[in-house]
Formats: structure tokens, C-alpha cells, sequence
């Protein structure tokens, strides 16, 4: 009883969050899949948490400064299925299908809706095309925060030089923090080929991953001989087009619900096949393993994400249910915002945070070998890290703002079009523009920047057809 009339009481001002979740949820359009966003951000999420589960740092007893990296599944192989939860880079290969195969809706561009066909202008070649879709705003955007990234970085390793930092310390910030960033060069190559994989996934439906899967299971039964250097740069953008076309076929209704029940339990049981087959238990590479599930991808790889998708499919109308309730949208939309400042930087929240802690001598979970205790000890940190994370995207995330249309040009619709600096992808939902704006995830108070942009994101979302339509018919009316 006490709770109720403290919240139906109209003299009790609401929290400070609550007022800003009401903010995010009333500028975000009512069409929008928000239950994609959450998919994004729980890939990010695992992306994050998983790096800093399993990059140990190790200072050398006799020389304090001198660090190096190891890995706690190599001391505790038994842990190797709990990396399973944490290597959710199929899922961002899912939202970036999923973004490509929604309708743009901007003047002279739009991604074929029903009969897939690839329209492309007059006198233009289809690889011009392609090389076009790297040129648009919304991939060109990726770039800021990667050069932000070494703007930063670059002069802290000529410093690292200059004070005489031992040699394998640097190689660690060099491998810490530029390692995530070939997540982007593969992005950018499904990005080209967006266009030929919607055409295929129209005309041949869910059959179309299977040349992918095929050449997969070709490089995995050549691993026992050893790799070429040459392969794996090829071999990736091949094996994450499989997530990627599941992306399309989940945009264009080709995965109802009752496909998740099919993908979680095949995934499930491929994952165990393979094990029995000897490949290895770690979703991640691990020193000392005969080869990587990730370098290049394998077989084990897209059956995890094949389980991870089917578990999303399962759960999708819960998801749907619990995130049009602000307080539960808001934080997704956030962290969608940021998304690709949180990717960027999080391994150097790891970094700084252990440079600090050098002098303080082997600290627990942060500078010392792992071992038995070490993951329990790790765990303390992981908040630390997520303030630091939090405090250098305050600093160098800066939310892009689309000026509004105007001309022969403006977009029929009244809320215009709109692009978001997305992870994977351009923003395809148009926006309503007033004064009905959003904050950062990082600032709940500070309400004044759309939340349109908000929702920074490997793909955005946008609507389906059928709402399109009725929204046209709105307007017009």
C-alpha cells in the first residue's frame, strides 16, 4: 500500500532517471524493433566483458614495468565453456545483416524491399555501387573514433618510447588495443557486399549461407596441416557472412519464432559434435591450443551464434514486452549510442587502470599470473574498468547531429530522414524533429540530444514495409 501511494503520489517528483527514461522513450519512434537494439547491445556487452575476462596482464617480478599478456583459460581449462556466453561477435554480424536489409528510405537510395532486385543507377557499375555504400556518411563516420583512437594512442606509444618502457609492454598496448579494430575491416567488406547478399538471400532463402558454411568446413579440415598466412584475411569475411545473411533473412521475415527452437538446439548439439570431433572448447583463441575457433573462424564458431540467434528468436516477444517499459529501453538505447565508443576504447580502460596499479606491485586479478583464485579476484575489478570506460567515453564521444532537410530534396515524410554514427551501419528509422530530446547513457540528467541519434548501433533499425506504408498513408491524410 505504501508503495502504491508513493507512486501515485502527484506531489512526489520523479527520479532523475525516470525523467530521463520517459525522455528516451518518447523520442524514439513507435515503430522501431527495439528488441534488435538489445540483441546489438548484449553483443557489445559480451564483446566488452569477455576481452577483460580473458586479457590477463603480467608484470615481470624483477622488472615491475615490463608486462606482457597471458591467458587464464590456459592455467583453468575448465572454464573454456564460459567463453561460450562472452564471444558474441555472430550476434553484431546478425544486427549488421539486419541493418542492410532494411529499406534507407533516403532520395534515390533504397534497399529492395520485396522482390530483391539491385537497382543501380545509369552508367554506374555495380562495383561502383558498392564502392558508393563506403562512401556514405554513415561508414564514414566509423572512421572518427578510430582515428580519434590513434590520435591518442600513437603519441602515447612515442612516450612509452622516450621514457624507455620496456619493448614487450609497448607490443602489449599495440595488441590490446588495436587487435578489436579487425572487426571493422570485415564490417566493410560485408558492407560492400550488402546489395549481392540481399539479392541472394530473395532469390534462394535460407539455402543461400550454404556456400559459406561449405567453405568454412573446408578451411576447418585443412587446419591439421597448417594454414596459409594468406587464408585467414579471406576465410573471415566468409565465415561471418553466414551470421551476417541470417541478419538479412531475420530483416525479410524468413525467421519466425518457431526458428529459434531449430537453431538453439542444432547449434547446441553442433557445438558438442564438433567438441567430439576435437576441436577446440574455447570460443576463444587460447595459447598453446593447435589452432583458434576464431583465427579464422570455424565450424564451432557458427554454431555458437546459430544458438545465440535461436535463443534471441526464442525469447524475442518477452524481450519486445520488457523494453517498451522506459526505464529497461533507455539503458539499450544508450549504450547503442555509444557503441562505437565503447568498442574503441575498453581495452584501454583495461590498459590505464593497470598502469596505475604498477606501482602498487602485483596486485590480485590486475598484475599477477593467473591461477585459481585469479578469475574470482578479476571480478573486484571489472567495476573499475567500467568506470573508466564510462569516464573516457564522457571524454571523447561526441554524438553526431544531422542538420534537418530542407529544399526540393526534403524527404516526403515529415520526420525526415536520418543517420546515426552506427557501429555497422547507417541509421534508417526517420525521426521525429522537435523538441523531444534524449541524453547519454553516461548522463542521465543532461536531456537535450535526440535520441534518434541516440541508438548508435552496428544496425539500426528501422521499419518494416507494411508500417511504412501505413505510415505514408498517415501523412498523407
Amino acid at each position: 500500500m505504501t508503495a502504491t501511494r508513493r507512486r501515485a503520489d502527484p506531489g512526489r517528483a520523479p527520479s532523475r532517471y525516470r525523467v530521463w527514461a520517459a525522455q528516451v522513450a518518447a523520442a524514439t519512434p513507435g515503430a522501431r524493433d527495439r528488441t534488435v537494439d538489445a540483441l546489438r547491445a548484449v553483443a557489445i556487452a559480451g564483446v566488452v566483458l569477455g576481452h577483460w575476462l580473458v586479457s590477463a596482464i603480467v608484470a615481470d617480478p624483477d622488472r615491475p614495468a615490463a608486462l606482457h599478456g597471458a591467458s587464464p583459460l590456459s592455467a583453468l581449462p575448465a572454464l573454456a565453456p564460459a567463453s561460450w556466453l562472452f564471444e558474441t561477435l555472430g550476434l553484431f554480424f546478425v544486427a549488421a545483416g539486419y541493418a542492410a536489409a532494411r529499406p534507407r528510405r533516403s532520395t534515390g537510395h533504397l534497399h529492395p524491399p520485396v522482390d530483391g532486385a539491385v537497382r543501380v543507377p545509369a552508367g554506374r557499375s555495380s562495383w561502383r555501387t558498392a564502392a558508393s555504400r563506403l562512401r556514405r556518411p554513415g561508414v564514414v563516420r566509423l572512421a572518427v573514433p578510430v582515428l580519434v583512437l590513434a590520435a591518442v594512442w600513437l603519441p602515447a606509444l612515442l612516450v612509452l618510447d622516450l621514457v624507455g618502457a620496456p619493448a614487450e609492454t609497448r607490443r602489449l598496448v599495440v595488441s590490446l588495443v588495436s587487435h578489436p579494430l579487425w572487426f571493422l575491416a570485415v564490417y566493410l567488406v560485408l558492407a560492400a557486399a550488402a546489395p549481392l547478399l540481399r539479392r541472394v538471400m530473395s532469390r534462394c532463402g535460407l539455402w543461400s549461407v550454404l556456400p559459406a558454411v561449405l567453405a568454412v568446413t573446408t578451411v576447418d579440415a585443412a587446419r591439421g596441416g597448417g594454414l596459409p598466412s594468406w587464408l585467414a584475411p579471406v576465410a573471415t569475411p566468409v565465415a561471418w557472412s553466414v551470421p551476417y545473411l541470417l541478419g538479412i533473412a531475420l530483416a525479410q521475415g524468413r525467421l519466425p519464432r518457431r526458428a529459434g527452437g531449430a537453431l538453439l538446439i542444432g547449434g547446441i548439439a553442433g557445438v558438442a559434435l564438433l567438441l567430439r570431433l576435437g576441436y577446440p572448447a574455447s570460443a576463444v583463441g587460447v595459447p598453446g591450443d593447435h589452432w583458434s575457433n576464431l583465427d579464422p573462424p570455424s565450424l564451432l564458431a557458427l554454431a555458437l551464434a546459430a544458438a545465440q540467434l535461436g535463443a534471441f528468436l526464442l525469447v524475442r516477444p518477452w524481450l519486445a514486452r520488457l523494453l517498451s517499459r522506459p526505464a529497461a529501453w533507455a539503458p539499450i538505447a544508450g549504450l547503442n549510442r555509444a557503441a562505437m565508443t565503447v568498442y574503441c576504447w575498453h581495452q584501454s580502460a583495461l590498459l590505464l587502470v593497470t598502469f596505475a596499479a604498477v606501482p602498487l606491485g602485483r596486485l590480485p586479478g590486475l598484475l599477477d599470473r593467473p591461477s585459481a583464485g585469479w578469475v574470482a579476484h578479476r571480478l573486484y575489478w571489472l567495476p573499475v574498468f567500467a568506470v573508466t570506460l564510462v569516464a573516457l567515453c564522457r571524454l571523447f564521444h561526441r554524438p553526431h547531429r544531422r542538420p534537418v532537410p530542407i529544399g526540393p530534396h526534403r524527404h516526403p515524410d515529415p520526420a525526415g530522414p536520418h543517420r546515426s554514427p552506427d557501429l555497422v551501419g547507417p541509421r534508417r528509422d526517420p525521426v521525429p524533429i522537435g523538441p523531444r530530446r534524449c541524453p547519454d547513457l553516461v548522463d542521465p540528467g543532461a536531456a537535450g540530444q535526440a535520441v534518434s541519434s541516440s541508438v548508435a548501433s552496428p544496425c539500426t533499425i528501422s521499419t518494416s514495409p507494411s508500417e511504412s506504408s501505413q505510415r505514408g498513408r498517415s501523412a498523407a491524410v
